[in-house]
């Protein structure tokens, strides 16, 4: 995955202020992410900040979920659920339904 984030303050834009933030679930050996922020400043009064957080399913939460009944495949496919959840949530609900759709058809039979 690749993100490309741009931010650009114009000579107007004192007192703007920007926070990008980039989360990614490394799923296998194979993934890998790289995050490129871009940014244009071109007003000194402006605060701009930037983070980016990799991570993979631990083997604790796999556990602890698993310890409960599920599989591995919907334990896993419970975990990214909640990862995407904060971004669903700005979404549509029709848009919100059709993405958690897809991710479920994506992961189906990629676990295990």
């Amino acid at each position: 995955m690749n993100y490309r984030g741009q931010v650009t303050f114009g000579r107007d834009s004192a007192g703007s202020i920007s926070h990008i933030e980039c989360d990614t679930i490394i799923m296998d050996d194979l993934s890998k992410s790289d995050t490129i922020p871009f940014n244009e400043i071109h007003n000194s009064n402006v605060s701009l900040e930037h983070e980016a957080k990799v991570s993979k399913i631990s083997e604790e939460q796999l556990y602890y979920l698993m310890s409960r009944g599920l599989d591995e495949e919907t334990a896993t496919e419970m975990i990214v659920m909640g990862f995407v959840e904060p971004f669903t949530k700005e979404l549509l609900m029709e848009y919100a339904v059709e993405l958690n759709r897809l991710i479920s058809y994506e992961m189906e039979g990629s676990v295990g």
